[in-house]
């Protein structure tokens, strides 16, 4: 049986980051800064909220007879009763003979052109430490881009402000970007996984490393961007924000409302329509806010079963990311004709330079990932090498298509001149044709 270590990764930095801005939000109480306090606080205690929730909602404890867990979750130490039980699990499996084993079937994925389905005994204790690691990895991407991502993009707000960087703000600021990417390589993980349910997935260090390559260098990049943006156009910033989020928020419900699909209704039995309503309400504003900070790497698509799409969409991505990096590019430049003397002693057009380099780089390194590192990669019916170049041939076509067209209209325009030119001619040669007659009739 696999160690739950993302499991034990996952509470590490719900606890370190929690209990860190929590210490921070009472130094900015004690300094007289309620705004900054509340702002701190409102950002550590919202996903631990919704992670209580999730984690209720996936185990189903309230259909269950279990009051003191129940207790727990509401006195926020749901995530660390879960850990505890998922280790006493693993340390239990396999010293008592389990009365009840399922048998599932994988396949491999294809080596040399062959495939091996392979069947496999699960027992009890394994299902539920699948679920409990299913559950943290939800949890982790909650904890990330609906916590995480806005204090570390309030903390670096106020070091810029404030021009100085202490030692508790920069310990919560790594801490924040360690577990949103921590959440978007779940995210990756699990998009991987949910796609590919028919084959044993085995991710390697190498795919593990290049994730959290191009993860951190986008995520990075992207709060800066908004930071700094925010640092000198104050009110603009909410309505990029808004449409960032209105955007990806919609989009999965103007495709559902297009397809006309019928409304889901299994997502769970207790459950009503209303309530179906706010669970996919809640499941694509947690999209949207995947898709402000990084590309979510799941598509909702909310007809079908598992609520996300299992195709994978190489111009998707691409369009993502041609978007994002000219929408980046377009914040700073805004950043460097409106900055303010706080930043009189930043090399300004060197940090716009390095901030686009680094972005480049993590477009970069999910090349590498999707073409080298991918664990299924072989199963793709193109390469991203493939995608990128029929791009590269559809814009070729298109910066040729219009010279064409101002060929055919030139030609066009000639057509009309060169057959009055054609009729005067031939008109000319007949009068000569006629004058020759005449005059050999008349020596006749």
């Amino acid at each position: 049986m696999k160690f739950p270590g993302s499991v034990l990764v996952s509470l590490f930095l719900f606890l370190s980051e929690t209990m860190a801005a929590l210490c921070l939000s009472a130094a900015y109480r004690a300094a007289g800064d309620p705004m900054w306090h509340w702002l701190t606080l409102l950002c550590a205690l919202l996903p631990c909220v919704l992670v209580q929730l999730s984690l209720v909602f996936i185990h189903r404890d309230v259909t269950r007879d279990r009051p003191l867990v129940l207790l727990l979750h509401l006195l926020q130490l749901g995530p660390l009763v879960r850990c505890v039980e998922a280790f006493f699990i693993y340390r239990r499996a396999g010293r008592i003979e389990e009365p009840y084993v399922s048998i599932t079937k994988k396949w491999q994925v294809p080596k040399d052109g062959y495939s091996e389905e392979i069947e496999k005994e699960v027992g009890q204790a394994e299902r539920k430490l699948r679920t409990h690691r299913s559950a943290f990895s939800r949890t982790s991407v909650i904890q990330a881009f609906l916590g995480s991502a806005p204090q570390l993009t309030l903390q670096l707000y106020i070091c810029i402000m404030r021009q100085e960087i202490t030692a508790a703000r920069s310990i919560c600021m790594l801490l924040s970007l360690l577990s949103i990417v921590y959440g978007a390589l779940r995210c990756n993980i699990l998009a991987i996984k949910i796609k590919y349910d028919n084959y044993e997935v085995r991710v390697k260090p190498a795919a593990y490393l290049c994730i959290f390559l191009w993860r951190s260098f986008e995520i990075a990049t992207r709060v800066t961007v908004l930071v700094l943006f925010s640092s000198v156009l104050r009110i603009w910033i909410f309505p990029v924000v808004m449409a960032n989020i209105f955007g990806f928020y919609f989009f999965p419900w103007i495709l559902f409302w297009r397809s006309k699909s019928p409304f889901p209704e299994n997502i769970e039995k207790e459950f009503s329509r209303v309530g179906t309503t706010i669970v996919l309400c809640l499941f694509t504003f947690l999209y949207a806010g995947i898709n402000t900070f990084c590309w979510s790497a799941v598509q909702v698509e909310l007809k079908d079963p598992d609520l996300i799409s299992k195709s994978h969409n190489w111009y998707r991505m691409t369009a993502y990311y041609t978007l994002r990096f000219f929408e980046n590019a377009f914040l700073l430049l805004m950043w460097y004709l409106y900055k303010t003397d706080i930043y009189m002693y930043v090399c300004t057009p060197l940090l716009f330079l390095r901030l686009l380099l680094s972005y480049c780089m993590a477009i970069f390194f999910m090349l590498v990932f999707y073409q080298f590192c991918h664990p299924c990669k072989k199963l793709f019916s193109s390469t991203i090498s493939e995608t990128l170049l029929s791009c590269f041939k559809f814009l070729f076509f298109m910066h040729k298509t219009p010279k064409s067209t101002v060929l055919r209209d030139e030609a066009a325009v000639k057509t009309p001149e060169n057959t009055d030119e054609a009729r005067s001619s031939s008109k000319t040669i007949d009068s000569q044709k006629g004058n020759l007659h005449q005059s050999a009739s008349s020596n006749a």
